[in-house]
């Protein structure tokens, strides 16, 4: 299983660009056919969109943003994604108790993809590379 973190979603959402050609090619040619994200990327993305609704101080400049975030639900409906459970739960504790520091929404993604034992891509290899058993690339 492959997991695709939220700056390798984004290519998905952007797929004009020459870098998710090349993200295309490379998931295309893969084996593992299972290429999935995690409950946290469309949180962090909501959270994005949220925060620029919220910060408008005038109602029309609003329709824009809750025009990207009606995209963002359409989008995500066609991917399967994984979910902070209770076992991602246990997971992101007994990390924290280990004193992995890196921050908490990357720890939640490590977490869920240690209990499904797969692999994530991401730019942020230096933090995720802080994780013990976590084997995480960077294909861009």
């Amino acid at each position: 299983m492959i997991v695709l973190d939220t700056s390798y979603i984004s290519f998905f959402q952007y797929p004009e660009g020459a870098r998710a050609n090349v993200l295309r090619e490379r998931l295309l040619g893969t084996a593992d056919r299972d290429i999935v994200t995690t409950a946290i990327t469309p949180e962090e993305q909501m959270r994005g969109w949220l925060s620029a609704i919220h910060g408008q101080r005038d109602v029309h400049q609003e329709v824009k943003y809750y025009e990207r975030l009606v995209k963002l639900f359409g989008f995500f409906a066609a991917w399967r994604i994984l979910p902070f459970d209770g076992f991602a739960a246990d997971t992101f504790q007994s990390l924290r108790a280990q004193r992995v520091r890196i921050g908490t929404m990357d720890l939640k993604i490590a977490s869920i993809v240690l209990v499904h034992d797969a692999t994530p891509l991401s730019h942020n290899l230096r933090d995720f590379e802080r994780v013990p058993g976590l084997r995480v690339e960077d294909w861009l």
